[in-house]
């Protein structure tokens, strides 16, 4: 997808000498295979590369592979970019419009944080409320001139009423306000699928009228797939095929294509992956322009609402969702979007509170007044790797776009496809989320089961949340604790110990330890009953007395036994069960859970 649109050529004094890694001058050039075996060496030593194997095995041993196939390399390189033509860079200048979330039912309540929001740093406002909330009482005293407000999937009420809203304000709205229509997305994301023609006369019809009031009138919403689980390049694929069947319903209805372009806004998803998120909104821009110059339509920019992602956000140790957001805000800002939401960390949790509310606000004040990340209108161009994820991106975009046109464009059996292959890679992401390849800081991994959750006041809403599995778990804690039997010294056992420890505290189960121990007897000693046992010390350990002290702990009572490590001839073969790396700890707290409630 070479020939999407736009170029980039780099001045030749810039471009690095062939074989180089050139930083920044003529002394900080470094060569491949320097870098390759100083990589190597690291590795080695992390065990991570074989001692016989050559140091170019480092770049295979580095990349990883992205849930649609794409291939990350460690580090960037000049010949990424050789017959690339990149394009997709952003256009805007200045500071992105800080967009809050606002949620709930109650009109005066959210009336009320709207106000302190636009009066501490927000510029706009993200509406998600229950239908039948009253959006005047909900926007009272919001000056609508100043403040643009857009609407998460509304149905024709909300539309209306923010339309009339909007009529009524002294002056001209701004024109940076969405009447967010978008049936396409509710009717082939939702629960009923359909061609969405029963709804075509009522979309024109709204845009129509955001047209006239100088406002934009729909928007194409890619965090509908996100939040479904889809990957990137889905994502991008089902939001050029919206986009592309709305233009055609609204040149149909006799717009003018440019004019049709102007009042669409596209909304993405960031997460905390910070370069495929840079990457996805480069590609996002990219595509669309190609699908406008097909159109014989140019110089309009695609217009980019991003929320970060909620999909990725845990509720429990819900602190750890500041760091998500701030991440994925940033990528958010470097990406180039012109708007961003960050959703409160306490989201998860019910509705946000004032603190929830603020932190959110300030993340992206942090990253344009301290960070200055918006003071480049491209942070990340020319950068090696960036450029070659976004192409791949594209491609790959631009690839599910065809699968959808193919199926008939956005229907029916287009969607039954999308959500075909949305459940693949949703079921991609579980398995390494299970195995925690995909770590979850603060839920698979560095669990907190002395945690108090913060109180909040109900709400939810629908949507996949990567760690919600093991947090089910933790929310019916295991009915009695495993028994750690360390053995050996802190210092010989505590690697698996802890590796024991925070695996079973992932799945809501808490461990009695015996502490520093010599032989079967000092462990034996500690041991209260419990059914479940698990051991955790040295290879050597388990060679020497592993066998002995399973045989007793059996004879004590203990009913199922699991070795920290992997059982065999050098430890310990009379085990009910083991864990270690790789584990498939979901199937493993599964196993141990059952054991305690027997």
């Amino acid at each position: 997808m070479t020939d999407v649109a736009g170029g980039l050529d780099e001045p030749e004094e810039l471009q690095p000498e062939e074989g180089s890694l050139r930083l920044v001058g003529e002394g900080d050039s470094y060569d491949v295979a320097a870098w390759e075996a100083a990589t190597a060496a690291v590795l080695r030593k992390a065990r991570r590369l074989g001692e016989d194997a050559p140091d170019a095995d480092v770049w295979s041993a580095l990349t990883r592979t992205t849930l649609d196939g794409i291939a990350v390399a460690p580090i960037g390189q000049a010949s990424d970019l050789e017959g690339l033509t990149t394009a997709g860079r952003p256009a805007r200048a200045g500071a992105w419009d800080v967009r809050t979330s606002l949620v709930g039912d109650d009109a005066a309540a959210v009336n009320e944080a709207a106000l302190v929001d636009l009066d501490n740093g927000a510029t706009s406002l993200h509406l998600d409320l229950a239908h039948g909330t009253d959006l005047a009482a909900a926007l009272r005293g919001v000056l609508l001139d100043l403040a643009p407000v857009t609407l998460e999937r509304p149905d024709a009420t909300q539309s209306e009423a923010l339309a009339r809203l909007l009529e009524e304000t002294p002056g001209d709205p701004h024109p940076g306000s969405n009447l967010s229509a978008d049936p396409a997305t509710a009717l082939a994301l939702g629960d009923g699928v359909d061609d969405g023609s029963t709804l075509v006369e009522g979309f024109v019809a709204t845009v129509r009228r955001a047209q006239a009031l100088g406002v934009l009138g729909a928007v194409v919403d890619g965090t509908a797939l996100h939040d479904l689980g889809a990957s990137d390049a889905q994502e991008l694929g089902w939001t050029m095929a919206v986009g592309v069947h709305y233009l055609r319903l609204l040149t149909e209805a006799g717009l003018p294509v440019d004019e049709a372009a102007g009042l669409i806004e596209f909304r993405y998803a960031a997460s905390d992956e910070q370069f495929p998120t840079i990457a996805k909104l480069r590609a996002a821009r990219r595509l669309w322009a190609r699908v406008l110059e097909a159109s014989d339509c140019s110089d309009v920019p695609q217009r980019q609402h991003v929320v970060t992602s909620r999909a990725m956000m845990g509720k429990v140790d819900p602190w750890v969702n500041m760091l998500r957001g701030t991440v994925a805000a940033f990528a958010a800002g470097v990406g180039g979007a012109d708007a961003i939401t960050v959703v409160p960390f306490d989201e998860r949790l019910g509705q946000p509170d004032a603190l929830g509310r603020r932190i959110a606000r300030n993340t992206s004040s942090l990253l344009i007044e301290e960070s200055h990340v918006a003071a480049v209108t491209d942070p990340a161009g020319g950068s090696y790797a960036v450029e070659r994820l976004t192409d791949d991106l594209a491609v790959a975009g631009w690839a599910e776009l065809g699968r959808i046109e193919s199926d008939g464009g956005v229907g029916q059996q287009a969607a039954a496809g999308v959500k075909e292959r949305v459940s693949a890679v949703r079921a991609e992401r579980e398995a390494g989320i299970a195995d925690r390849s995909r770590p979850l800081t603060g839920i698979s991994e560095f669990p907190n089961l002395a945690e108090t959750l913060p109180e909040r006041e109900p709400w939810s809403r629908a949507g996949v949340h990567y760690g919600q599995a093991y947090e089910d778990m933790r929310a019916a804690p295991a009915v009695q604790p495993v028994f750690l039997a360390t053995m050996g010294t802190v210092a010989a056992h505590t690697a698996r110990a802890t590796f024991a420890t925070n695996l079973l505290a992932a799945g809501g189960v808490a461990v009695e330890a015996a502490g520093a121990t010599s032989d079967v007897a000092s462990v034996t000693t500690a041991y209260a009953g419990q059914p479940v046992v698990c051991l955790a010390g040295t290879d050597a350990a388990y060679a020497e007395w592993g066998a002995d002290l399973v045989a007793a702990l059996r004879a004590a009572g203990a009913a199922y036994v699991v070795l920290a490590g992997k059982p065999g001839e050098r430890t310990v073969t009379e085990v009910d069960d083991s864990c270690a790396m790789g584990v498939d700890a979901l199937g493993f707290l599964g196993r141990i859970r059952e054991e305690l409630a027997k």
